[in-house]
C-alpha cells in the first residue's frame, strides 16, 4: 500500500503559546508533537518549523540605565539537525519595552516590572514561500498544517489549486478561524496534553533507567 507522502509545517510562536503550561518547550518535545501528528497511512517527508532566534544584542534599561547584552545560543540549533526537521527563521526586532502586568498597582516601575517589547518579522512569508515551493515540485501529497494565522490563507488556497491536500491541526480548546478552516480539506485533532504528558513520563523514565 502506498502512502501518503506528507510534510508538516509548524508555526513555533503558535505551538510556544499553547504548550506553555503543560510541558517544558524544547526540540525533544516538538519532534514529540510533530511524531505523534503522523497516521500510519502517512509517510513524513520533512517537517519544517518556523520561529525566531532568542534576541541578540544590547539593551538600556529605562529606570536605572544599566546597559544589558542578550547573547544566548539559538535551540533552534539543536532543532535543526533531528531527523527530517528543516528550521525557516524569521528576524527578531527590539521595539522597546512594556509592562509585564500593566493593570497591576504600583507606586512606582522598577526592572522587574519591564519585559522586552520583541516582534517577529518574515515568518508567515517563510511559511508561504515553502507551500508554494511544494505546490511547483510535487515531493508531497500533503501539508498538515499547524498554525492559527489567517495569513496562510493566500499560500492555502495556492497549493489547493496546484493539487495539494491541506489539514490544519485542531487542538483542543484552540479556535480556528473560519477563514482557516474554508481553506483547508479537513481538520486533524491532536490531544496535545496527552502528549506533554506522555513526553514527560518518557522523559522521567528515561531519566530513572526504566522503559515502558
Amino acid at each position: 500500500m502506498t502512502k501518503t507522502r506528507v510534510a508538516i509545517l509548524i508555526d513555533g510562536g503558535y505551538l510556544r503559546a499553547i504548550t506553555r503550561s503543560m510541558c517544558p518547550y524544547t526540540p525533544d518535545f516538538i519532534e514529540e508533537v510533530a511524531l505523534r501528528i503522523i497516521t500510519p497511512d502517512e509517510q513524513l517527508f520533512r517537517v519544517l518549523y518556523y520561529d525566531c532566534d532568542p534576541y541578540r544584542g544590547e539593551v538600556t534599561f529605562p529606570v536605572s540605565g544599566k546597559k544589558v547584552t542578550f547573547d544566548e545560543r539559538s535551540w533552534l540549533d539543536t532543532l535543526a539537525v533531528k531527523n527530517f526537521f528543516a528550521v525557516r527563521r524569521g528576524l527578531v526586532k527590539f521595539r522597546g519595552f512594556k509592562l509585564k502586568n500593566p493593570f497591576a498597582r504600583r507606586n512606582s516601575i522598577t526592572e522587574d516590572d519591564l519585559s522586552l517589547d520583541l516582534q517577529q518579522k518574515g515568518v508567515d512569508m517563510r511559511l508561504g514561500i515553502d507551500i508554494a515551493n511544494f505546490s511547483i515540485s510535487k515531493a508531497i501529497d500533503r501539508i498538515i498544517l499547524v498554525s492559527s494565522d489567517i495569513d496562510c490563507v493566500p499560500a492555502m488556497k495556492y497549493g489547493r489549486i496546484a493539487g495539494l491536500q491541506i489539514i490544519i491541526v485542531q487542538f483542543p480548546d484552540q479556535m480556528l478561524s473560519p477563514e482557516l478552516l474554508q481553506h483547508a480539506d479537513g481538520q486533524r485533532l491532536v490531544e496535545l496534553s496527552k502528549v506533554a504528558q506522555k513526553f514527560k513520563e518518557l522523559k522521567r523514565n528515561k531519566k530513572n533507567g526504566t522503559s515502558q
